[in-house]
């Protein structure tokens, strides 16, 4: 009997931490960013110029001029090319893959940088936060807020763009204070 006891503590333990889990769960989703509701590939694939990001590990050499560049494949994948110049002036360029997470609207979706024996490895969040009626600009964020690019069809925005983009950026639980302006010196 007194193992029987054990063992149903055991389950009420465990049915409580499942769902104290799944609640923490669902309370993140509920805080994540919101997406847009559509995203056209076709008018977002192209050349953009970073205009802003949070900084990152992965970023840290970008001096000035970084650019994103999206190709949509054949296979609904889209290729990424993202370019920057380092201080010393050479260029770095990393290309990675994008797919669709969310095809109803075309916002969410998980790019890879890394690739081992044709395998794409380590996939990150790049969710559309903010976009553009007409595509001039987009905001990707993701989930965490740990990460987050303000991207232009130009190397400037007017302060007008700046300032519906912060206040987009504040709405969707993001420190505008936390981006830092990149250089865009189109004569380089």
């Amino acid at each position: 009997m007194k193992v029987f006891i054990q063992i149903i503590f055991i389950v009420i333990i465990l049915f409580s931490a499942c769902s104290i889990i799944t609640v923490v769960k669902a309370q993140d989703m509920n805080n994540s960013p919101v997406t847009v509701d559509s995203v056209d590939l076709t008018r977002y694939a192209g050349l953009w110029f970073e205009i802003a990001k949070i900084p990152n590990r992965f970023q840290k050499s970008c001096a000035r001029n970084t650019t994103a560049t999206y190709k949509l494949r054949d296979d609904g994948k889209i290729d990424v090319i993202n370019k920057c110049i380092e201080e010393n002036g050479d260029i770095n360029e990393a290309k990675g893959i994008a797919e669709v997470v969310d095809t109803t609207t075309n916002a969410k979706l998980e790019v890879s940088f890394v690739r081992i024996l044709g395998i794409q490895l380590f996939w990150g969040d790049y969710w559309i936060i903010g976009l553009d009626k007409d595509y001039k600009y987009a905001i990707v964020g993701t989930p965490s807020r740990k990460y987050g690019w303000i991207l232009s069809r130009a190397p400037k925005l007017s302060t007008s763009d700046m300032n519906t983009i912060y206040n987009i950026l504040r709405e969707q639980g993001y420190n505008p204070k936390d981006f830092v302006m990149t250089e865009q010196n189109t004569k380089s």
